[in-house]
């Protein structure tokens, strides 16, 4: 059996789940669509007292501490809105260098003065950080996105400034604009302001775990002219994590305007912190450039289509079906090459054609078979897949499709992102849970060694499936 992981893969960056205080995760049911507008921070900095009269404006590091003591701002220019301010949401990563980690990620607060010049603040003449808190983040992860609702705070068109301060004597230590794709941004939502719902049963997972572990959230088969796609969204609203999105993303064809239309008012909104994978649907159009287009380097090389990152503990491999998978194709071997250099305890992939399925729709597709056994081989625990608009969950199996409850790999089959749901056909051997009447997200907790999983249903349906398994 080859050995299990040996070198380092580089980290992607992706929105994962903090201790959030002071602000409520809850779902929410809009009574009209909501627009999304990102801005990203004009100004930020941090101060150290321990080099009081120093100026940080041109760092790419922004730090929070408590011994010594440092404190970062930010301000945004908010311009363009038209309508009321519904959600803002500061979204801020965590850099990806030893020690920027840590076990408090600080305290969020409005700050009373915006006047400060990035390029001057020093210890010695720091802003006051002295208006309400917005909110706090527990322990944070290296190269991981977490954000703090603010929406209190910012309410239209303005300038505002935010100050993040820390008790903790370890300090963490965050991204700051001058990295481009990881700075600071402030996320706005406008609309109807959205009238707040219960939270059912079966969705009351959806707050931040306490042990702060990544979330992987997601489904395949997603947006089209229905309401489908928008009742899945808004169950991502609630639900910090990345996002997986596992093929047919955008109907019917995958295009531009395809993903414009149906794809971004909705699950769009989650696009900065989505991790894809293509469907047969995006290659109905040339190349499948709508998806290359729209996802960018989310998507991995353009026209490639595969791709991995890290999300804590967990390898994660994004996948193709829709290009050749045999033994010896080009994608066979990067997978294997890629599952030999991580050195992560536990893995998941996903694509969008399952290996295994009960649909009356679309078959077991065996052409997968060679990405299974090479996951298999290298003791993967996890298969998300797609293609068929329904739920499905299959126990351990080898890629024979035996049941094997020590090395085996468990399926999902999440096709319920959106899409007319399929009814089911002969139930095959292993099949253990299964639903075809509710849209909604597969939730994945990862933990150290283990993962939980869980179906959560969109608002007014109660189908739930949820479980534990452990790393191998």
């Amino acid at each position: 059996m080859p050995s299990r992981k040996a070198t380092t893969v580089a980290l992607v960056g992706v929105l994962a789940t903090g201790t959030l205080a002071a602000t409520a995760l809850t779902s929410l049911a809009p009574t009209a669509s909501a627009a999304g507008t990102t801005f990203t921070a004009t100004a930020d900095t941090y101060v150290d007292s321990q080099y009081p009269s120093v100026n940080y404006g041109t760092s790419t590091q922004l730090g929070v501490d408590n011994s010594p003591v440092k404190q970062m701002v930010l301000r945004f220019d908010v311009s363009g809105l038209t309508q009321p301010v519904t959600r803002a949401k500061l979204r801020i990563h965590v850099d990806d260098v030893a020690g920027a980690e840590s076990g408090n990620g600080g305290t969020f607060r409005a700050m009373s003065t915006t006047s400060w010049s990035e390029t001057s603040v020093t210890y010695n003449n720091r802003p006051p950080i002295d208006g309400a808190t917005l909110g706090t983040l527990g322990s944070v992860a290296r190269n991981t996105w977490y954000e703090v609702d603010v929406t209190s705070y910012v309410t239209g068109n303005g300038t505002y400034g935010i100050g993040v301060t820390s008790s903790s004597t370890n300090g963490a230590d965050y991204d700051a604009r001058e990295t481009g794709a990881t700075a600071p941004q402030l996320v706005i939502e406008t609309g109807t302001t959205p009238t707040p719902t219960p939270t059912p049963t079966s969705t009351a997972t959806t707050t931040p775990p306490p042990s702060g572990d990544p979330v992987l959230v997601g489904a395949g088969d997603i947006a089209t002219s229905g309401s489908g796609d928008t009742a899945t969204a808004n169950l991502l609203d609630g639900i910090p994590g990345t996002v997986f999105t596992i093929g047919d993303n955008a109907y019917p064809n995958g295009s531009a305007s395809d993903y414009t239309t149906y794809y971004e008012p909705t699950w769009g909104r989650h696009k900065a912190r989505t991790k894809p994978a293509p469907g047969n649907h995006e290659y109905n159009t040339s190349g499948a450039t709508g998806y290359y287009n729209y996802f960018g380097a989310n998507a991995g090389p353009s026209g490639q289509g595969y791709y991995s990152y890290d999300l804590g503990d967990w390898h994660v491999v994004s996948l193709n079906s829709e290009v050749a998978m045999n033994v010896g194709s080009a994608q066979e071997k990067w997978l294997r090459a890629d599952l030999a250099a991580a050195n992560k305890p536990c893995t998941v992939a996903y694509w969008h054609k399952p290996r295994w399925t009960s649909s009356s729709s679309h078959a077991p597709e065996p052409a997968t078979g060679p990405l299974v056994q090479a996951l298999y081989d290298y003791n993967a625990e996890v298969i998300l897949t797609g293609h068929n608009h329904q739920y499905e969950r299959f126990a351990p199996q080898n890629p024979s499709g035996r049941l094997d409850t020590a090395r085996g790999l468990r399926q999902f089959v999440a096709g319920m992102g959106g899409a007319s749901l399929y009814g089911f056909g002969t139930i095959q051997p292993n099949s253990e849970a299964r639903n075809n009447d509710t849209f909604g997200v597969l939730k994945l907790t990862l933990h150290s060694n283990g993962y939980d999983w869980q179906f959560v249903p969109q608002a007014g349906k109660t189908y739930n499936d949820s479980g534990s398994g452990t790393c191998h």
